[in-house]
Order: structure tokens, then C-alpha cells, then sequence
């Protein structure tokens, strides 16, 4: 492995001004690729990490976007291929989680969260997976959860969701493996991250786990950065749970 095994590659990261997001891109950016950062609101934090990417000699840019708006998702890749000339990996990491007893989820709500986790993903993926096979090569990681292969009170949806964003990264693994695109999905479990009201509670599911403590926003990026490098490119379609024991029965 070179000191830099994505260099000259290109990485779009979903999400990417806080939390989780935030760490991937920082981990590819220190392997070499060149990032987009992508958020929705909170520019201040995106320029910031850009700003950390340059300060260590990385390359990365900002742009934007709400893709849960289609155009805005096709947008947003064709803002990295521009600068760029090229894109190589795309984590799809932005999510939306909602919490209400299935009886009480409003239509509108279901819709809500179907549209940012499960749509949004497929306009990405549409739009990216091109360049990937113009490239000869590609990496797409998306980022599910433990709690939609366990059942969970309160996120029906998030699960129903990240269940079948499951099915379209297996999808992708199967139809572009032989053209050198590989397609994952990491399910993290409980994750010391600042999250927003509207996420509700954390699940108290889990609290048996082997490893009892909360998981680190760096360990869920670093079995992304694997799935990136080389040493991943053996590994697709599969869902690689982080998540401290809790989906091997520590529930």
C-alpha cells in the first residue's frame, strides 16, 4: 500500500459537515483523494472541514445541497466532476431519522423519510455510477443501521428505509462488480454524535452489547476508508455491521 492509496481519486461524502460525515471525509482526504463536501445548512461547518483538509495539504471543495431534491443530487455530483474531471467514490451518508409509533407516523412523514433515505441514495447512485464506469473503477458505501435489521419502537420507517437501501446497494454490487465498481453498506449502532430533536430518543436497544460502551464516529469511518482503499476491493454487497455486539444478540 502506497502512503496515499487514493491519490488521484476523487470522493463525494453526503453529509459531510458534522458528525460521522465529517470523520470520512477527513480519513479519505489523509489517504490522498480529493473530497466533496457536502451539506445541506450549516455551511460554516462544511468550509471548516474543508479548511482542516487544506490545512494538512488535502484538496476539497463545498457544495451545497438538499439531496432529497433530485435536481439538487444530480447537481451535486455534476459540482464534483466539474472541479474535478472525475469521481471515484461516493458515501452516501446524509440521512433522515424520525420517531413515532407506526399507528401515529403521518403519511406525509413515511414519504418524508422514504424520499431522503431511500430515493435520494438511487438519484446519487444514478448519477455517479457513470463516471465510475468510465473510470473502470468505483466505490459506493452507503451508511444503514443496526436498528433496521433488529426491528426498532418509534423508526418503522428509518428501517423499512435503510432495509431497502440495503437491496439497492446489493444491486449495484451485482450489476457493476464486473465493471470494477464494488457497492457496501456499513450499519453503525449507537455512535457518540450530536443529533438533531427531531431524532427522537436513542433506542435503549443494545444496552446488553459485548462491548458495552458507545461506538466512536472514527471507528464507523475507518471501515469506510477500508472499503475505499485497495485492500477493500474484494468486498461488495455486503452489510458490515459496527455496531458492538448488538446484531450478533446482545440486545
Amino acid at each position: 500500500m502506497t502512503e496515499k492509496p487514493l491519490s488521484g481519486q476523487v470522493a463525494v461524502v453526503t453529509g459531510a459537515a458534522k458528525n460521522i460525515g465529517r470523520e470520512i471525509a477527513l480519513m479519505l482526504a489523509a489517504d490522498g483523494a480529493s473530497l466533496v463536501i457536502n451539506g445541506k445548512s450549516d455551511k460554516a461547518a462544511a468550509d471548516a472541514v474543508v479548511a482542516q483538509i487544506e490545512k494538512t495539504g488535502g484538496t476539497a471543495m463545498v457544495h451545497m445541497a438538499d439531496v432529497a431534491d433530485p435536481d439538487q443530487a444530480q447537481g451535486l455530483i455534476e459540482a464534483a466532476t466539474e472541479k474535478f474531471g472525475r469521481l471515484d467514490i461516493l458515501v452516501i451518508n446524509a440521512g433522515m431519522r424520525r420517531q413515532n409509533s407506526i399507528v401515529d407516523i403521518p403519511l406525509s412523514e413515511w414519504r418524508e423519510v422514504m424520499t431522503m433515505d431511500l430515493e435520494s441514495p438511487f438519484v446519487l447512485a444514478k448519477h455517479a455510477l457513470p463516471h465510475m464506469l468510465e473510470n473502470g473503477h468505483g466505490r459506493v458505501v452507503t451508511l444503514g443501521g443496526t436498528s433496521a435489521h433488529t426491528g426498532n419502537v418509534g423508526r418503522a420507517h428509518v428501517g423499512a428505509a435503510k432495509m431497502g437501501l440495503l437491496s439497492l446497494t446489493r444491486s449495484i454490487a451485482v450489476e457493476f462488480g464486473p465493471n470494477g465498481v464494488t457497492a457496501n453498506m456499513v450499519a453503525p449502532g449507537h455512535i457518540d454524535t450530536v443529533r438533531g430533536e427531531a431524532a427522537g430518543e436513542r433506542s435503549k436497544s443494545g444496552a446488553g452489547r459485548p462491548i458495552q460502551r458507545m461506538g466512536k464516529t472514527s471507528e464507523i469511518a475507518g471501515m469506510v476508508r477500508h472499503l475505499c482503499r485497495p485492500e477493500g476491493a474484494y468486498i461488495t454487497g455486503q452489510c458490515i455491521h459496527v455496531d458492538g455486539g448488538i446484531y450478533l444478540g446482545g440486545a
